[in-house]
C-alpha cells in the first residue's frame, strides 16, 4: 500500500525543520509516543537506528527506525519496522512563495502475518494516523500546541 500526503505549515522551512529534527519534540506531536532509544550509530545520521516505543491505548508497539537519507532541510527518509509491518517513508520540506513550508510525506507499507489482513481491510487507518500526525505537527509548530496537553 502506498500513499502521499501533504500539508502546508505557516512557518518558514528553517523553523519547521528545526522542530521536526529535534527528537525531544516527538512527544508533542505523535500521540502515544513513549520513548526513542538509539541502538546503532549516531542519532540522525544515515544508517543509524533507533528503537521507538508507542502506547496506543490497548496495545504497545515497538519499532526500529533506520535512517536512509538525512538531507535536511530538503529530505528525511527512513524505514520503520514493527511486528508484521514495514514502512518506508520519505519526508520532503519545501519553501513556498508565501514563506511557508510544504511538507510532503510518501509512505509505502508492506505487511506480513496477521497484519496483512489488517492492511487489506483497513488501509484507511494508516492514512488517517499519518494525517493526524501531520496535523498535530502543524499545530505544534504554528501554535505551540502539544498533544500532551489534551
Amino acid at each position: 500500500m502506498r500513499y502521499i500526503q501533504e500539508i502546508t505549515i505557516n512557518k518558514p522551512r528553517k523553523e519547521v525543520v528545526e522542530k521536526y529534527s529535534n527528537p525531544d519534540n516527538i512527544k508533542h506531536w505523535q500521540r502515544g509516543f513513549v520513548f526513542m532509544k538509539p541502538i546503532n550509530g549516531k542519532t540522525g545520521e544515515e544508517g543509524s537506528q533507533n528503537l521507538l516505543k508507542y502506547d496506543l491505548g490497548k496495545r504497545e508497539v515497538e519499532m526500529t527506525e533506520t535512517i536512509i537519507k538525512n538531507n535536511l532541510p530538503d529530505e528525511y527518509s527512513a524505514t520503520y519496522e514493527a511486528k508484521g509491518v514495514y514502512n518506508y517513508q520519505i519526508n520532503k520540506f519545501s519553501p513556498t512563495m508565501e514563506k511557508n513550508t510544504l511538507w510532503v510525506t510518501d509512505n509505502e507499507f508492506k505487511f506480513s502475518g496477521f497484519m496483512k489482513l489488517f492492511g487489506w481491510f483497513m488501509p484507511g487507518a494508516f492514512k488517517k494516523q499519518s494525517r493526524k500526525y501531520m496535523e498535530d505537527f502543524k499545530a505544534f509548530v504554528e501554535d505551540g500546541k502539544s498533544v500532551l496537553d489534551r
